[in-house]
């Protein structure tokens, strides 16, 4: 497990996929694929229907929407 320092001095624990079942349990593990699979979902809906999709540029840190065009537009 890593531990990261956040500004407000609380840290945050980040589980690894490779120790998950060792902190996780396994109806957390299921809600945790559930829920990944809803947001794909949702995406893929929304890039279907031609709307505008929230995401996050991590080269950059910023985050942008995209377009159906596949033009961004980056938060300010």
């Amino acid at each position: 497990m890593m531990t990261i320092e956040k500004a407000t001095d609380k840290p945050i624990k980040v589980v690894t996929s490779e120790n998950q079942s060792k902190y996780i349990s396994e109806n957390d593990a299921e809600m945790d694929a559930r829920a990944k699979e809803a947001v794909r979902v949702a995406i893929a809906k929304a890039k279907f229907c031609k709307k505008p999709v929230a995401k996050y540029d991590i080269t950059s840190h910023k985050a942008y929407i995209e377009y159906p065009d596949g033009s961004r537009r980056y938060a300010e």
